[in-house]
């Protein structure tokens, strides 16, 4: 049992308050998980294109205060009560595409998008209520909206038990922090959506993490031939 089990984390996290405007970095409380969540330690976390969109507030909602993050990795630091899938201790991934397994979209082969966590991206709001926060300003105890039902730029993160993926605890958590996001995307694109034939010939326009994650899929799907498409020469060269 972790000697924080049960009590509220004062941590460090990066908070956006306006849109363009810098991160604060600054310390933040972060509530114990309720019985249906989990609160993470978070030991990695990238930046994604997907961050910077909401941080410039391109998205409708404009949530701020607010803590990004979607691409990371951890250790579970404690559990609810009913959770049984993960335990303290276990290294684990934040997933914001979470599925509840039970709806007509999670059980559909064409999409992935989950009418009841669809609120996480939103709302800011934890699903398991939809009134609150887990985080909270230290100065005034005002509520800090999450990103995504996850939030990985904080150093704790609480989220619900379906936003979690326990891992193989032997894996690399600096690495394995890509398959959050990036990886999957680009994996998903070759395998899900183009359904890729062994033998095909693939054009991959742009190769950031998630090009070099679709040439990879290729790879495995035994594709003939991958172009490689990108301005940066420096990236067709490693390749």
């Amino acid at each position: 049992m972790a000697a924080t089990e049960g009590k509220v984390i004062t941590c460090k996290a990066g908070v956006a308050y306006e849109a363009n405007k810098p991160l604060s970095f600054e310390d933040i409380h972060v509530s114990p998980p309720q019985p249906t969540e989990v609160r993470v330690k978070i030991t990695h976390a990238c930046i994604c294109q997907s961050d910077l969109y909401f941080w410039k507030g391109k998205d409708t909602q404009k949530l701020f205060p607010r803590i990004l993050g979607h691409e990371g990795a951890g250790i579970c630091e404690s559990v609810g009560a009913q959770v049984r899938h993960i335990k303290a201790g276990d290294k684990c991934i934040p997933v914001w595409q979470c599925e509840c397994t039970k709806c007509g979209k999670c059980k559909s082969s064409k999409t992935n998008i989950c009418d009841v966590f669809m609120f996480n991206w939103g709302s800011g709001l934890m699903p398991s209520d939809k009134a609150t926060t887990r985080f909270t300003r230290v100065e005034d105890g005002k509520p800090i909206y999450h990103f995504f039902g996850i939030s990985v730029f904080s150093q704790y993160s609480t989220m619900d038990e379906a936003c979690i993926a326990k891992i193989n605890p032997k894996a690399e958590l600096h690495k394995i922090c890509l398959l959050g996001c990036g990886i999957p995307t680009g994996v998903g694109s070759v395998w899900n959506i183009c359904k890729v034939h062994p033998g095909s010939t693939v054009a991959v326009f742009g190769l950031g993490t998630i090009g070099l994650a679709v040439v990879e899929a290729c790879k495995v799907s035994g594709c003939s031939r991958i172009i490689g498409v990108a301005r940066d020469a420096g990236k067709l060269q490693r390749g």
